[in-house]
């Protein structure tokens, strides 16, 4: 638990080198491109456009989800998988990537995965935007439950901060550990019910309530339910509590294996 306090304070220390950070990244990024940053925005909109067309159109025929149009649904959970997708697998090589900066400067290592974590926000902000005009166009209209979209991005923040601390350290222990992490975000694309409601009788109960103990569904399902007023997070008892487990048990194993192994990263990498 020390360890842990320690991450966090060295998170909250060095909260402004944090951001001036991932502002750098962020116009490095795409410097040498002809539309620059324009890529962070286009590439989810092309991708959002193809999975309407193939999976809301093509498979569905456009059939509404518990009343609600298809392309909404879908946009409300997909805009934070992407951001968790991207910020997961770029936190996981954040400190491999950067062992040129730990070898040569005193850096508070720790920060690395939670500068891919603010790094990534001005696209989940405009995705956000992206998808209240979906909403709107499709007669879903604002409501008092949309305020939990607050507490729901305090999950989002905290699951990545904790996975990300666990997935970087990982990551340089063990080489082959970023291409398992790569497959099993493919997975999760599926099981985390961005594309489609398995919460139905198509799906057998006790599969339903496994798939349903997923921090990522956690996140995805609750964007949706705020944003179409199905339901409350603190009606969620028990699965409250797996989620914080969840981001509680990261916290703590990365926390601990981070700092074990800090002073051995270079040799490592």
């Amino acid at each position: 638990m020390k360890e842990a306090w320690t991450l966090i304070k060295e998170q909250i220390q060095n909260i402004g080198i944090i951001f001036r950070i991932s502002r750098y990244e962020d116009k490095a990024e795409y410097q040498s491109h002809y539309l620059g940053l324009m890529w962070e925005y286009l590439y989810p909109l092309i991708q959002i456009g193809i999975y309407w067309i193939v999976f809301g159109v093509g498979l569905k025929h456009g059939n509404a989800t518990h009343g609600i149009g298809y392309l909404p649904w879908m946009v409300i959970g997909i805009t934070p998988w992407f951001f968790m997708n991207r910020v997961t697998l770029d936190a996981s090589k954040s400190i491999y990537e950067r062992v040129g900066m730990v070898s040569k400067m005193k850096f508070p290592v720790s920060i690395l995965p939670t500068i891919k974590v603010v790094s990534n926000l001005t696209t989940f902000w405009t995705m956000l935007v992206f998808t209240i005009l979906i909403g709107l166009l499709n007669k879903v209209y604002p409501t008092i439950s949309w305020f939990e979209w607050i507490y729901y991005f305090i999950c989002m923040i905290a699951w990545l901060i904790a996975f990300g601390i666990f997935n970087s350290t990982i990551s340089v222990l063990i080489r082959d550990y970023k291409i398992l992490l790569q497959s099993l975000m493919r997975m999760l694309f599926y099981l985390s019910g961005v594309l489609f409601n398995f919460q139905t009788n198509a799906f057998p109960a006790p599969m339903v309530r496994v798939l349903e103990l997923n921090p990522f569904f956690y996140v995805v399902n609750g964007f949706r339910e705020a944003m179409f007023n199905q339901g409350h997070f603190w009606e969620q008892g028990t699965l409250n509590l797996v989620f914080w487990g969840f981001v509680l048990f990261f916290l703590l194993v990365g926390s601990h294996l981070h700092y074990k192994f800090r002073s051995r990263f270079v040799d490592l990498i």
